[in-house]
Order: structure tokens, then C-alpha cells, then sequence
């Protein structure tokens, strides 16, 4: 429900006097100062506590950052100052991107507040002044209006039928009259008549403000795929130290160098997949800012990853399923009338009316009419239930059928009132009255029906958003279940979901949860679609029994009453022209008021965590294969495998393949599996990739080794060794400095060719990869491979880049041993991939139930092929 446009500056009532009975009520200037000094001033209440100071503090301050930021000062406090400024600068970008994303969402919603701002007129000094809401203060006489937003609680002193749109706080759709010594209560909108309130509660203790500050508290929840990357991220961690312990111990026993010791500890910090943090933030990050570009902005850059995992959708019915409006479905003429003849009566009825609602404006819009000289009127209210118009010729009344039947001369037959309710229509009577003594009010002024004749029984419908019937049709097709939790009847909002689409066995009433325990509450939850006459706290209660039965839970809704919902929900979704409490709080805004912006926002998620969980596979590959060649070639006492800058290679192997794969992925389904999945491929492609690899370093350590002592190597090899060691060939280390050196350029080489490999069994342009993975049928990723492996030959045969990253150039013997077992190494994986000889070891094979030969069921690739 839209809350009405404030009023301009010098608009009605701006300075009129007021009435002799209120004038007197209303405060001063000066006491208004010093009320509002006291702290008695209606002040905003948001219900979001994420100021700017508390949104760079959530992203600096993660659980990623915070290991990024140690690493990086305990590498400055080793002397690896470089090292330490990439590692904290990682960091500090992305804290950067994530908070700047959630910047510029807060600063869209602080421009949509303003806009929506609408000032009050308030009676100062015995006259009417505009004042912004949080000048309002306790005791203050408010003047309300059509069409003015009620913002603080209090009672009514004085009121001409007045009627209060409560829609945003109870979800009610139907207009509530009010009389004097009723309260209006802050966050209901005023749509007929006029009247004078008395502020008591502001500020906090306002009905808007209490539930705003209850739904304050910061709630954001990690979504699935954070919780699996903290947990491989913490396995790393623990995985490393103790590794690094027992190194670093054997190192110091070897009575190695301090500069030795910092460059070991260097790459062992290496093993920290720093990149992935920054490639997660940089995804989500972009995915939140393509879909604000379709309708939906994202507050928590969490929340584009977090919607593909939604397998129930909760949804207030007016303002979100619906636009708030009616619109026409028919007239059906009774009693011998035409149907032309009462056509054109409704028609001009409505058109004649000098007041209007949304049922006149409804008929007005469908229906053309001629326009009658109106000599009497009686306009509708909530409590009538009919407005009427006397002309000169007749009496005209328009009104819920029960509340006419008393005066009808005839009856009308039950069906054509009973079937239409039933399909969610509200059902109006058209009657008139042709005797020239009929009135429309009593000897004493009040409205009055005369006798009247039945002309035609008048339907209309609640007006569904456009695309609401489609979005669910699509949820539908994807798995996600929709439940509509609204403060209307249970059997009109039933019969609207019919209309919509969504399936629906019997309502429950709020009534219906009163007093369950949770055990049956959760039982009720699970089999019902549609609730009706909820209160906010029972829609909570509903939310966390979804949340309970393990549902990945998504709120929807626009009003004050939906907000604590919003927040105990995963992913809570307002609607922009809601209730600015219910933006606060919400995740996702959908500021077009589009349900539809939900379905490519879902996409947009899926391909993030697709390309997301794509990339945990090659830098968890890289991660562990490493660390299986340090314990290797450690325990046999040949050195340490890599230095420092031969980890810059890991841009090369993993970061740029990574950030294009990521953004290459489609939107699949997720692997609900994720984990069991990494396991089956990063184990056996890092287990059979470090034993190559080992092999490759040992072999080419004691080749170098035996030729450099037997004079065996040529000229130019020595040289060269003699330049990238600083030593002389006649030095004690030359030898081991040398092999060490030779060893380390053929095992980067053999990684980094694998590493590349890698990626097309992930994602297999053909049958020839197709070991892990159906073809994907996309060519990119071989042309990406086919590109590294270029950029891999200029390090190698570039002497400055070669130098740079620690290697030197491509020996005879190096190549002749690496290329033969790159193929090997392939030949392996293959068959390992297809006869699951992981799973067969470990007897995982009767656990799923599988046969011989077939696929790995949870792995999605890159671009969406389910293997299997």
C-alpha cells in the first residue's frame, strides 16, 4: 500500500484557524521547544541499525579480513613487508567492494525516505503549521487529512467520518471508521474524512516505533556457502600451523638461515586461499549491482548469493501479491432489468458521486456513465457499508448485499452472491428506489436506506500485481514453495491465491496458532499455504518454524506488522513502497515494487554460488597439492620445494582462471552436496598431482645434483646457475643451491601445466575431459587454458619474467621430464574420475548406492551440466 505524497507548503488548512474547542489544546511554540529539548520530540525511529561507521566496521572487520590482516602482520613483523602489503591490501579492497556496494544501497534508501517524507499540520499558538514528523512532540494536536500518513499514537478529539487505512500494521485491506476517543496508532494512512488527534506516545513508544525497535537487532545470517568456505577456510588454517610447526621445527634443527626460515614461513602462509575471499566479495558484489538494475536493491551483499539457496517464499498478500487496487469483474442485472439498462445506471451512479473510493474509482474506470444532477448524497464508510445519490427522477444505493436485503422488495438468488464471495470477488448490490417520497436521510439528518428494488449484483476484484501469477508459475518450476501470511480473512485471501496460481488446501486463522506448542505448530506450518488474521508476532512464529524444519526461508512484505518477520527470515525482501520501517530491515528492496525482479535475482545468485563453487575446486586443488609436496619432499630431506616469488605463478594457475570461470557460470541449480563433491575431486586430483609432482622434483634434485658433482653439466646451464645463485660453481652450496633451483622450475612448470588441465576436467569443451563432468558445450574455457599455457611459455622463456618468478629457463632434461609426465599425470586422473577409485577406497561407493562407471551425481560444472 503507497503511503500518500506529502503535502506542499501553503496547501489546504496551512495557517486557518482552528476549532474554538482545540485551539486552546494545541501548544506554543515555546512549549513544543521545550517539550522536544525533554526528550518528548516524535524522533525517527529506523529499523536499521547499519549506519555508515557500522557498515565499513561488518566488512573490515570479517571473519575473512581478520585472517588476511594477521597473516599480514605477522609476515611485517618477519621482515616480508611486500608480502604483507599484498596480503593486508587484499583485505582492504575487498572491504572496500562489499562496502561500498552496501553504501550505495543505503544512500538509494535515504533518497527514498526523503521522498517519501510527508509533513503534518499541527495546531501551534491557536493556528495550523506544517512541521516534518520529528517536530511533532507529545501533546501536540495534529490536524489529519485524506490521504495523510498517521505518525504518532493518540487519541481522536474531534472527527467528521473519518476512516484509517491500518493495512500496513494488521494487513487489514478494508478501511477502519474511527470515532472520537478512538486511537489512531502511528504508520496508518487516513482515506476519508477529516479529524484532530492528540499525540501521546512519539518516538519509540510509538506502536511503529516499538515494533521498529524490535525488529532492530542485527540479524544477518551467513548463507550456506559461507559456512562451507569458513569451514574449509578454518581446515586450511589448522591444517597449516600444524604443518608449519613441524617444518619449521625440522628446519631450525637443520640449523637453516633466519632469511631461510622467513621465506618457508612466507609460502606457507601462501597456502591461505587469500584470492577466494577477494573473488567471493567481487562476485556478490557484481551480482548485487546487475540486479538493481532490474528492480531489486540489495542492502546485504550476502543476499544475492543467499536467494538461491530460498526454498520457501513467505508473502503478505496487499501491497505484495496484490496492487492495493480493485478493478471491475462484472455486473450481472436482477429483477426483469436489462443488462444495458443496468450497465449504464451503475455507470452513471458512480460517475455522479462526488465522493470517491476505490470501489467508485474501480467501476468509474470500467464503466462509462452519464452524469445525473444530484439533489442528496450519502457517501460510503466502512460502518454503512452503501453510499447512495437522489436525483430528481430516482434514489440510487450501492452497498454490500446483506446490508440492503432488509429494505429489497424482492429477494435476490443466493447463488449469485455465495459463488462469487467464494472465488475471493466482493459482491455489491445495485438497488434504486422510484418512489418520488424516497429520501436518503431521516427526520433528523442521519443516512437512511428507503424501500428499494434490486438492479444488479456488482462484483469486483482485489487487482494482482501483473507479473505475480507468472513469478509464481516460476517458483513453482523451480522448486520453491510459496505461503501467503496476511492479516486479511483466511477464505478471501484463499480464493485470491487461487487466482494467482498457488495451490491451496484449507486456510488457517491466526486463531488456529494460538496456544500451539511448536512440535504441532510446525505440522501445521508444513501442510498449510494460505494463513489469515495473522498478528506480526504470529507471522514471526511461522517464519521460525519454517526455519526450524530446516527451510532456507525468504519474507516478502510492505507493512510495519511485516517487519520482525523480514528480519527472522534468511533473506527479508520489502517492498519500496511500503513502510519505510520494512526497507530498513529488509535485505533486498524491490524498488519498482516488481515481485517478478525476485526471478532474476535468483538466477543472478545461482550462477554466483556456481561459479563461486567452481573456483572452491581449483583453489582448494592448488591449496592441498602444495601442501602434500612441502610434507613430501620435507621428509625426504630435499630441501624446500618452492621460494616466495614462485608463488606469484598462483595468479597464473588459479586467480585469473578462477575470476573468468566465475563469471562464466550459469545459472544451475546448487550442489546441495558441496562439500562431498569438493572431496571426490580435490583429493584425488591433489593426492595424484603432488605424487607426480614429488617424483618430478626429487628425480630432477638428484639429476641436477649427480651432474653438477661429475662435471656432467653443460656450460651454459652452469652459467646460468651461477648467475641466478650469486654463487660460483667452485662454492660448497653451488650444487645443492643449484639443484634445488632446477627441481623447483620443473615442479612449478608440472603444477602449473596440470593446474591448467584442471580446469577443462571441470568444465570439458569435449569427450576427452569428460572423466569428471558431462561436455559443458562451451569452447571459453579452452581458450582460456590455451591462453595461460602461452603466458606459462613467456615466464619460461623470457629471461626477466623466468628471474622474476624465481625459476630458471627450460632445461633439455626438465622438459623431457615433465611433458611425458603431464600425460601420465592425465592418463591417472581419468582413470581414478572414472572408476571412482577414491570412493572405492573409500568404501563410499555402498554408502551411495551406486553402480560401477557412473558419474559423480553432485558436481555441477561451470555451465550447468549435472553430471551423472
Amino acid at each position: 500500500m503507497a503511503v500518500a505524497p506529502g503535502r506542499q507548503s501553503g496547501g489546504p488548512g496551512l495557517g486557518a484557524a482552528v476549532p474554538g474547542s482545540l485551539a486552546g489544546r494545541g501548544l506554543t511554540d515555546a512549549e513544543a521547544a521545550s517539550r522536544s529539548g525533554a526528550g518528548e520530540a516524535n524522533d525517527a525511529v529506523t529499523g536499521s541499525t547499519r549506519s555508515y561507521a557500522t557498515i565499513l566496521r561488518t566488512n573490515v572487520l570479517s571473519f575473512y579480513n581478520m585472517i588476511l590482516f594477521v597473516i599480514g602482520i605477522a609476515l611485517l613483523s618477519m621482515g616480508r613487508s611486500s608480502d604483507a602489503f599484498v596480503t593486508v591490501g587484499i583485505g582492504v579492497v575487498n572491504a572496500v567492494v562489499s562496502g561500498v556496494q552496501e553504501i550505495r544501497a543505503k544512500r538509494q534508501l535515504d533518497r527514498l525516505r526523503v521522498l517519501d517524507r510527508a509533513l503534518v499540520l499541527v495546531v501551534r499558538d491557536g493556528r495550523e503549521v506544517e512541521v516534518p514528523p520529528e517536530a511533532v512532540v507529545r501533546g501536540d494536536v495534529l490536524h489529519v487529512r485524506p490521504g495523510d500518513q498517521i505518525v504518532v499514537d493518540g487519541p481522536l478529539a474531534q472527527c467528521d467520518r473519518m476512516e484509517v487505512d491500518e493495512s500496513l500494521l494488521t494487513g487489514e485491506p478494508d478501511p477502519v471508521p474511527k470515532h472520537v476517543g478512538d486511537d489512531l496508532r502511528s504508520g496508518s494512512i487516513s482515506v476519508a474524512g477529516t479529524g484532530f488527534q492528540v499525540a501521546r506516545d512519539v518516538g519509540a513508544t510509538s506502536y511503529a516505533g516499538r515494533l521498529t525497535v524490535q525488529a532492530r537487532r542485527e540479524s544477518t545470517d551467513r548463507t550456506p556457502l559461507q559456512r562451507q568456505i569458513e569451514f574449509l577456510v578454518r581446515l586450511v588454517m589448522a591444517v597449516t600451523v600444524l604443518m608449519s610447526g613441524t617444518i619449521l621445527a625440522q628446519v631450525l634443527i637443520d640449523g637453516l638461515t633466519l632469511l631461510r626460515i622467513v621465506q618457508i614461513t612466507a609460502v606457507l602462509s601462501g597456502l591461505v586461499p587469500y584470492g577466494l575471499f577477494l573473488l567471493v566479495a567481487v562476485a556478490c558484489t557484481t551480482g548485487a549491482v546487475t540486479i538493481s538494475r532490474r528492480g531489486a536493491l540489495v542492502q546485504q551483499v550476502n543476499a544475492v548469493e543467499s536467494l538461491c539457496s530460498v526454498d520457501v517464499v513467505c508473502t503478505d498478500k496487499t501491497g505484495t501479491l496484490t496492487t492495493g487496487q480493485l478493478i471491475f469483474a462484472g455486473v450481472e442485472a436482477v429483477g426483469g432489468v436489462e443488462q444495458a439498462d443496468a450497465e449504464a445506471a451503475l455507470g452513471a451512479l458512480v460517475h455522479s458521486a462526488t465522493t470517491t473510493n476505490l470501489t467508485t474509482a474501480a467501476l468509474a474506470a470500467a464503466l462509462p456513465g452519464a452524469t445525473w444532477i444530484v439533489r442528496d448524497e450519502v457517501a460510503f464508510t466502512s460502518a454503512r457499508r452503501w453510499s447512495g445519490v437522489a436525483t430528481d427522477d430516482a434514489v440510487w444505493v450501492l452497498g454490500a448485499p446483506d446490508r440492503l436485503a432488509p429494505r429489497l422488495a424482492a429477494t435476490i438468488p443466493e447463488a449469485m452472491v455465495t459463488g462469487p464471495a467464494r472465488r475471493g470477488l466482493r459482491v455489491l448490490l445495485l438497488a434504486r428506489s422510484t418512489d418520488p417520497a424516497a429520501q436518503l436521510h431521516d427526520a433528523d439528518g442521519r443516512a437512511a436506506l428507503p424501500d428499494l428494488q434490486p438492479v444488479a449484483v456488482v462484483t469486483l476484484a482485489d487487482e494482482l500485481r501483473a507479473d505475480t501469477a507468472e513469478t509464481i508459475t516460476r517458483f513453482h518450476e523451480q522448486g520453491v514453495a510459496l505461503k501467503v501470511l496476511s492479516g486479511d480473512d483466511p477464505r478471501t485471501v484463499a480464493a485470491l491465491v487461487t487466482r494467482a496460481g498457488i495451490e491451496s488446501a484449507t486456510p488457517a486463522s491466526g486463531h488456529d496458532l494460538d496456544g500451539l506448542p511448536d512440535g504441532e505448530l510446525d505440522e501445521l506450518v508444513a501442510g498449510t499455504t494460505v494463513f489469515g488474521r495473522l498478528t506480526p508476532e504470529q507471522k514471526e512464529r511461522i517464519v521460525v518454524s519454517l526455519r526450524r524444519q530446516g527451510h532456507y526461508v525468504a519474507m516478502i512484505g510492505d507493512g510495519v506488522n511485516d517487519a520482525s518477520a523480514l528480519k527472522s527470515a534468511q533473506v527479508g525482501i520489502a517492498m519500496r513502497s511500503g513502510s519505510p520501517v520494512t526497507r530498513d530491515v529488509a535485505d533486498i528492496v524491490l524498488v519498482d515494487d516488481s515481485f517478478a525482479a525476485l526471478i532474476p535475482a535468483q538466477r543472478e545468485g545461482r550462477r554466483i554460488v556456481n561459479g563461486i563453487a567452481v573456483s572452491l575446486y581449483v583453489y582448494l586443488v592448488r591449496v592441498a597439492t602444495q601442501g602434500l609436496v612441502i610434507v613430501a619432499v620435507t621428509m625426504l630431506g630435499l630441501g624446500f620445494p618452492y621460494s616466495p616469488t614462485q608463488l606469484g605463478l598462483t595468479l597464473l594457475t588459479v586467480g585469473v582462471p578462477t575470476l573468468f570461470l566465475t563469471f562464466w557460470a550459469r545459472p544451475v541449480a546448487t550442489d546441495q552436496r558441496l562439500l562431498g563433491s569438493l572431496a571426490r575431486f580435490v583429493i584425488p586430483t591433489s593426492v595424484v598431482t603432488a605424487a607426480f609432482g614429488t617424483a618430478i622434483y626429487a628425480y630432477l634434485y638428484r639429476a641436477f645434483a649427480d651432474g653438477l658433482s661429475q662435471g656432467h653439466t653443460p656450460a651454459h646451464v652452469v652459467s646460468e646457475f651461477e648467475r641466478y645463485t650469486g654463487l660460483t660453481y667452485t662454492d660448497s652450496d653451488f650444487a645443492t643451491a643449484s639443484s634445488t633451483i632446477g627441481a623447483q622450475t620443473g615442479l612449478t612448470t608440472f603444477v602449473c601445466l596440470t593446474s591448467f588441465l584442471s580446469i577443462l576436467f571441470l568444465a570439458p569443451p569435449n569427450r576427452f575431459f569428460a572423466a569428471w563432468t558431462s561436455p559443458a558445450g562451451d569452447r571459453r574455457p579452452a581458450a582460456l587454458v590455451a591462453i595461460l599455457l602461452a603466458a606459462l611459455a613467456a615466464v619460461m622463456y623470457v629471461p626477466a619474467l623466468s628471474d622474476y618468478f624465481g625459476l630458471t629457463g627450460p632445461t633439455p632434461r626438465m622438459v623431457a621430464t615433465v611433458l611425458p609426465a603431464v600425460g601420465l599425470w592425465y592418463l591417472t586422473l581419468s582413470l581414478t574420475f572414472h572408476y571412482r577409485l577414491m570412493d572405492r577406497a573409500l568404501g563410499l561407493d555402498a554408502l551411495r548406492g551406486s553402480g560401477p562407471g557412473s558419474r559423480t551425481p553432485d558436481h555441477l560444472d561451470t555451465h550447468g551440466s549435472r553430471s551423472g
